[in-house]
């Protein structure tokens, strides 16, 4: 039996996405068990109880990835500790690893090490979890820019009629270098773009 499990964001189409792939990967909707909210150690985790629950020997515990299982390294390891107590398969990134194979059990055995690719995934999902948070609640507006239309055609003039350096422009304009190319750069592309036609 395979029983699909995922924690996904407390809001978006981020569910959607996850059951959609546990499917792919063979799991029955009805066996796909979710987790909402990527942030927070000591969140509860209902669904996770549940889909631990409902395996047994020789059952497939299916995840897209091993960021979806787990919050920690400390976690990863207690839970495919514990699946591999019970001779319970676990597939993530679409590869089944069975801890009763040679190969397998290498593999439950080096999920309870540090893997910097497995946190930085963590580090992703909860950013994502962050952002649609403060999107729900009206927070997130983006990052606003620091010159406004009029500054950024003001500094490409200046620039232009070579009566400021890019140094002296970084000064006026509080800028990095790059910042100030970027403006630049923004501005020539807006000003050879054609015009639109007129109205009639």
């Amino acid at each position: 039996m395979l029983i699909g499990y995922a924690r996904c964001a407390s809001s978006g189409d981020d569910e959607q996405v996850e059951r959609d792939q546990l499917v792919k990967l063979g799991v029955k909707p009805g066996q796909i068990h979710v987790d909402h909210g990527l942030s927070g150690i000591d969140r509860p985790r209902p669904a996770l109880a549940a889909a631990l629950g409902a395996v047994s020997s020789r059952d497939t515990l299916v995840v897209t990835s091993l960021d979806r299982l787990a919050r920690s390294v400390p976690d990863l390891s207690d839970i495919t500790s514990d699946l591999s107590r019970r001779d319970v398969l676990l597939m993530f990134d679409g590869v089944v690893h069975d801890p009763k194979d040679p190969i397998g059990e290498t593999v439950f055995s080096m999920l309870s090490t540090t893997f910097a690719q497995f946190e930085s995934g963590l580090l992703r999902l909860r950013l994502h979890e962050s952002v649609a948070q403060r999107k729900a609640s009206g927070a997130f507006k983006g990052r606003k820019p620091k010159l406004t239309p009029k500054q950024q055609a003001e500094m490409f003039d200046l620039y232009e009629r070579h009566e400021l350096s890019v140094p002296e422009l970084m000064k006026r304009f509080s800028l990095s270098q790059p910042a100030v190319y970027q403006y630049l750069t923004r501005e020539r592309t807006l000003r050879s773009s054609p015009e639109p036609p007129p109205d009639h």
